[in-house]
């Protein structure tokens, strides 16, 4: 199986950028914590709208992604996170098409 990439965008007030930032790490370690399931990892502030943050995350394949995120309410630090969104905006993974 090929890698997979997954973008997520989320809408986050300013003061809570910070805050969002430190729990996407956390969330990414407890995903990563009994095997590495994300091998790369990129948090992405929009240039024209810094309310808006991206997650840019390889995995190791479409299979371990979906696997992985249908734990996402499992993970310790996600309904904190949750708490600090006031939007998702986008979400997806994709693989290479060529």
């Amino acid at each position: 199986m090929e890698v997979c990439t997954e973008f997520a965008i989320f809408k986050v007030s300013e003061d809570k950028i910070e805050r969002a930032i430190a729990l996407s790490r956390a969330i990414f370690s407890e995903m990563n914590q009994e095997k590495i399931v994300i091998t790369d990892f990129q948090i992405l502030q929009k240039t024209d709208t810094p309310h808006e943050l991206c997650w840019h995350l390889t995995w190791l394949n479409s299979q371990v992604a979906k696997d992985t995120t249908q734990k996402w309410p499992s993970f310790p630090s996600t309904k904190e996170f949750q708490g600090l969104v006031e939007k998702d905006l986008y979400y997806g993974h994709f693989v290479n098409a060529l």
